[in-house]
């Protein structure tokens, strides 16, 4: 190719707004992909059936030649090609440079290991309850640049990952926030401290950061940065948690703003994620009767934490989208009593060490039924907390748990592993548990 162009690379659906994007802006393209056949290869050549592909492997020449490269989520910055595209000083970019770049309206930015897809739509809903025109994308399942096609919005709410982060250089969120972090993604990563190095990019030049007070390795560096804190204590200064007249509040700067009792979502875990939803509130200036309304009506996202059915005293939750230690710990922890967990778990576990599941699994956890690639490994860090049993199905794993389970007795799905080895996705897994439990057997 004698022209300049720019490389796609990855095929996803990221991808795919990218390659709309590039042909909205009439930017010559072209799109590489490591597998064979990458999801949306049918869909680009709907729409571009001129467009030069390359499948099945990295073409390092025509990478190395491009004037840019756009890379997908799913695509390292450490592949060799990128290493040597980044020394050449060829820009190597993400969607969500491409996407800050054109836009003029603030943005809150929102990333943590665990529950930032709740907090990312809870923040949404409060923002529209407010009466900002919003657009909630990103991470979340809606791509960034899609929005650049639609009308202009007063605030984007947008859910970014760790991956998204490390190719994102002008962010300048007026709120952001690093909800937590747990070890998750550590085929991709080195170590943790290069994990939350990465989550950290989020504070770059923010107005205000949102921080939780149980971790300070996720404060920002930069010690100008205005902070507001959130966290499940007392707080004399930001938003906490607290007894009070034998019930729990949130509360603000010390005084009691919602009783927990009025929130539509359940758990410890969510009265944490309520409160940093109010925290970055406060940074856009959304309006707080507007905000704690919103907590009395939103009632959280599927396969959360989410009530599938209640049968003769049993409850049933799906929290599918629990795929890694430190989700499964605070679904665990934000809805046990005692031990009255039956909990189905495992799948593929992405190189993660399961250790730190055990105080939560011996404290609320009475049956532990393991299934999917590493269920053995699973119930190795587990032995002596719980008693154990491993399944081949979900199916197999709903009908031991209903035998098991007795009134008072809540039957979880948090499975603290990724769904690939047994289902398409998180939510296929969310599903067909569901479907079992609905099913009389």
């Amino acid at each position: 190719m004698s022209e300049k162009y720019t490389v796609i690379i990855g095929l996803g659906k990221t991808g795919f707004s990218c390659a709309k994007f590039c042909l909205r802006e009439r930017e010559p393209f072209v799109v590489v992909d490591s597998r064979e056949n990458p999801p949306y290869a049918a869909e680009l050549k709907a729409i571009a059936p001129n467009v030069k592909t390359v499948f099945g492997r990295l073409d390092e020449s025509l990478i190395l030649q491009a004037a840019k490269i756009i890379i997908s989520p799913g695509v390292s910055l450490k592949e060799l090609v990128l290493q040597k595209a980044i020394q050449q000083g060829i820009p190597c970019v993400g969607d969500i440079e491409l996407f800050v770049e054109r836009i003029r309206a603030p943005i809150c930015a929102i990333t943590g290991a665990n529950a930032k897809s709740t907090v990312t739509a809870l923040v949404g809903e409060m923002a529209k309850a407010s009466g900002f025109k919003t657009q909630v994308a990103g991470n979340i399942g809606i791509p960034v640049l899609d929005l650049l096609a639609e009308p202009a919005a007063d605030l984007y709410v947008l859910e970014l990952s760790s991956f998204q982060l490390e190719t994102t250089f002008s962010l300048k969120a007026k709120a952001a926030t690093i909800l937590n972090v747990s070890e998750d993604h550590m085929d991709r990563y080195r170590n943790m401290n290069d994990y939350i190095a990465a989550k950290l990019r989020i504070y770059d030049h923010c107005e205000t950061a949102i921080v939780n007070r149980a971790d300070p390795r996720i404060a920002p560096v930069d010690q100008h940065i205005k902070t507001i804190s959130f966290g499940l204590s007392p707080a004399a200064r930001g938003y906490g948690f607290e007894k009070m007249h034998e019930e729990y509040y949130l509360t603000r700067n010390g005084q009691p703003i919602l009783n927990v009792k009025e929130m539509k979502m359940v758990g410890r875990h969510n009265a944490e994620n309520a409160l940093a939803a109010l925290a970055l509130g406060e940074a856009l200036n959304l309006d707080q009767a507007a905000t704690l309304n919103t907590l009395r009506t939103f009632s959280g996202l599927p396969h959360r934490c989410e009530f599938v059915s209640e049968k003769e005293g049993v409850t049933f939750y799906n929290d599918s989208k629990g795929t890694n230690v430190g989700a499964t710990i605070a679904a665990l922890e934000g809805l046990g009593q005692k031990k009255n967990i039956i909990w189905i778990a495992g799948g593929r576990g992405k190189g993660a060490d399961f250790t730190p599941l055990r105080e939560s699994v011996r404290a609320h956890v009475r049956c532990a039924i393991l299934l999917g690639e590493d269920a053995e490994k699973l119930s190795a860090a587990l032995k002596g907390c719980c008693s154990i049993v491993q399944v081949d199905s979900m199916e197999e794993a709903v009908q031991y748990a209903k035998r098991e389970a007795a009134t008072g007795d809540l039957v979880l799905l948090s499975p603290a592993c990724a769904s690939l080895d047994m289902f398409d996705n998180y939510e296929h897994r969310g599903k067909i548990f569901t479907q079992c439990v609905l099913t009389d057997n």
